[in-house]
């Protein structure tokens, strides 16, 4: 079958998500960009692009969601947040359950729920946006286990669906310029730089242009891989 040029960007308002949403209709893709507030969102009226109002930390209406997103052939899970203000000793009960459901069980319920249409089309590309945290540990415990998750998901859903000529891959940026880096100190962004041997953050255009060749020009031989995107600041 042709391939739709459909694609799916959860969290595409801003930050990595809003490069990777500018990357796609520069490549003629329709795209569909799933956040909780468009209000700033430069691309809403764009033709090109077509905006849904969705808190993903709502696990039970994601099946009524994806029905609305209709079929598309390529998914990229951007959406996700951070909450280091909470302590591994003090980490409220709804706090640790709303930020595994945005960061991870969100994201493994869509490809769970857009890979159907994809197997039967035989085509279908899919990134997940993970992070350096699930790799060397976070002071934000359950995000660094949502994202640590996210990554083995990633190895699990590549074998699932590799046979359908589906190819699932993820990225695990070190910190990124975006509105995120509000919720750390000035100390801990300045020890971060002094591990980059560029001495800087990304910027968001950097990673979503290793997301969007993950979800077109890659290989189908790189699947089910994570690519660390850290200026070698965590070699391994």
């Amino acid at each position: 079958m042709e391939q739709l040029k459909k694609v799916l960007i959860t969290g595409g308002n801003k930050g990595i998500g809003l490069a990777v949403v500018k990357r796609f209709i520069e490549l003629d893709y329709d795209v569909v960009v799933v956040a909780r507030d468009f209000s700033n969102f430069e691309f809403k009226d764009n033709k090109k692009v077509r905006c849904i109002e969705y808190d993903l930390s709502n696990m039970t209406g994601l099946k009524d969601l994806a029905k609305e997103v209709g079929e598309i052939d390529t998914l990229i899970n951007n959406a996700g947040y951070m909450q280091p203000k909470y302590s591994y000793d003090n980490y409220p009960l709804e706090a640790k359950e709303h930020i595994m459901n945005v960061d991870l069980y969100a994201p493994v319920e869509l490809m769970t729920l857009f890979c159907e249409d994809m197997k039967k089309r035989n085509y279908g590309r899919i990134v997940n946006t993970a992070s350096i945290a699930g790799q060397i540990g976070h002071p934000d415990i359950w995000y660094g286990i949502a994202k640590a998750g996210l990554m083995n998901a990633t190895k699990i859903f590549a074998k699932l669906l590799g046979g359908h000529n589906i190819v699932v891959n993820c990225i695990a940026p070190s910190p990124v310029e975006t509105d995120m880096q509000k919720d750390n100190s000035e100390e801990r962004k300045a020890e971060f730089k002094k591990a980059v041997p560029c001495g800087r953050f990304a910027e968001p255009q950097e990673a979503a242009e290793v997301i969007v060749w993950l979800a077109t020009a890659c290989p189908e031989y790189v699947n089910g891989t994570t690519v660390d995107f850290n200026n070698g600041s965590y070699v391994r």
